[in-house]
């Protein structure tokens, strides 16, 4: 049922709320008590001089009762009761409880952002302490240090006819690593609070690049308006490239996005995006140029130029699949380290040189969403014939208006370890959520499958 016909629903529970009789309310009105019961029950539609009259008769907006309660708040329980499709939640009077109880509507929605917000520094400690390869050395290090130490204690301790030249050398041995383990720990815990943050924190090159471009909105509007633009001046003073190699992968980046914007101008583009919302094929044919390029130029569009007011997501790897630019979309999660779905149609892309591929992707996870992604991959030979060939593949990632219904979608996820897709059949390992018992043999067969084929 749509809001607009819940009015007399709405109606029904403001006067029970104030333990008016139908036919008190009705009298108050001017109309029969048997109208009000149709109503009451959804059954008649009302505006205009008499939703005024009720509204007045029962204290309230006339807009509380012709547009119920805040899409907000009726958003915010429907998302709750999404997570547990267990709990028979009835989901056909969510908007009557919004709109009844506005307060538990908002604490819902409240609980509900922050179990989300857990859950997102929940991942991201997960995927961090899973695939964080300076992390994992650095944790080895202190380990290995510790355990040098304790055997030279107990050594020592255990007292015995020692040498006193061994004697000199077991604590010079401890006096050497008790130093290591201090600057281990130093390192280790500098480290850590660099990245204190796990939503936001940036410990990786690659990840003060992104910080970069987020802050400037994914787009460089210096190079838009002169492709030639000096790339040096705009890396100078950027507070969020502290590193030299973030720098060095800023300035990469740029030079692509110089080459790009000289080949589909902004304004140009903007031009074609104002004539409605053109397939990414059809734009590289206009302008000539391979698919990847409006992969990335759309990327750097604002919301407001496409049709549905979204911005689109960007992600690409290399030929080892390792991502090496990421951009997201609200719903479309992308992991800060390890590896990511294998079904994404960017993996696909890299068995497929020179083939555009679109596939419609329902991502599981805190909420469900349905995705549009366009993607393909490029060949360079960087050091000509004689040397090897590179290949990267790009992924433009649009939320899709309306589900899958035309379409059959594919399940995906982030990564395996944290991805809530049952029964995929291309499961590494088990997941830490949210997935049924079920899976785990999923996952045996998929090994025994990898197993036969080496």
């Amino acid at each position: 049922m749509n809001r607009p016909q819940l009015t007399g629903s709405r109606i029904r529970a403001l006067r029970m709320d104030r333990s008016l009789r139908q036919a008190e309310l009705a009298r108050r009105c001017d109309i029969s008590a048997s109208y009000l019961n149709l109503i009451e029950h959804n059954r008649r539609r009302i505006g205009g001089a008499l939703l005024n009259r009720l509204a007045r008769a029962l204290q309230v907006d006339p807009v509380s009762l012709s547009e119920g309660a805040e899409t907000a708040l009726t958003a915010a329980v429907e998302s709750a009761a999404a997570r547990h499709p267990g709990a028979g939640v009835e989901a056909d009077r969510i908007e009557e409880f919004a709109g009844r109880f506005p307060g538990l509507a908002r604490l819902i929605g409240a609980q509900q952002r922050e179990i989300q917000r857990q859950e997102r520094v929940i991942e991201g400690l997960n995927d961090r302490l899973t695939h964080d390869p300076f992390l994992s050395a650095s944790l080895h290090d202190v380990l290995s240090s510790v355990t040098a130490i304790r055997s030279a204690s107990a050594i020592l301790a255990e007292g015995g006819d020692i040498a006193p030249e061994w004697q000199a050398r077991f604590h010079r041995n401890i006096l050497e690593d008790s130093r290591r383990l201090a600057q281990s720990t130093e390192r280790l815990v500098s480290y850590l609070d660099a990245g204190a943050d796990v939503e936001r924190g940036m410990s990786l090159p690659q990840e003060e690049m992104d910080a970069w471009l987020e802050a400037r909105g994914w787009s460089i509007s210096e190079l838009d308006a002169d492709p030639a633009a000096d790339l040096d001046s705009l890396i100078k003073g950027a507070d969020a490239l502290a590193s030299v190699a973030a720098r060095d992968l800023a300035k990469s980046y740029l030079r692509v996005y110089a080459r790009d914007a000289q080949s589909v101008p902004r304004e140009t583009l903007l031009q074609e995006m104002a004539e409605g919302d053109p397939d990414p094929g059809l734009l590289a044919a206009r302008f000539g140029v391979p698919l990847p390029v409006i992969f990335r130029r759309l990327a750097t569009l604002p919301g407001d130029a496409f049709p549905d007011g979204q911005t689109r997501g960007l992600v690409a790897c290399d030929g080892s699949g390792t991502l090496i630019f990421r951009k997201p979309v609200p719903g479309f999660d992308l992991p800060r380290f390890g590896a990511a779905c294998p079904l994404w149609p960017l993996f696909e892309a890299l068995q497929r040189p020179m083939q555009p591929s679109r596939r419609i992707l329902s991502v599981t996870g805190r909420e469900e969403a349905v995705f549009t992604a366009w993607a393909m991959s490029e060949l360079r030979h960087p050091g000509g014939f004689e040397g090897p060939s590179v290949i990267e593949a790009w992924m433009l990632i649009a939320p899709r208006q309306g589900g899958a219904e035309t379409e059959t979608a594919i399940g995906v996820g982030v990564s395996c370890r944290i991805c809530a897709q049952p029964r995929c059949p291309a499961r590494r390992e088990p997941s830490l959520v949210g997935v049924p018992q079920t899976d785990t043999s999923q996952v045996a067969e998929n090994a025994g499958i990898r197993s036969a084929s080496f």
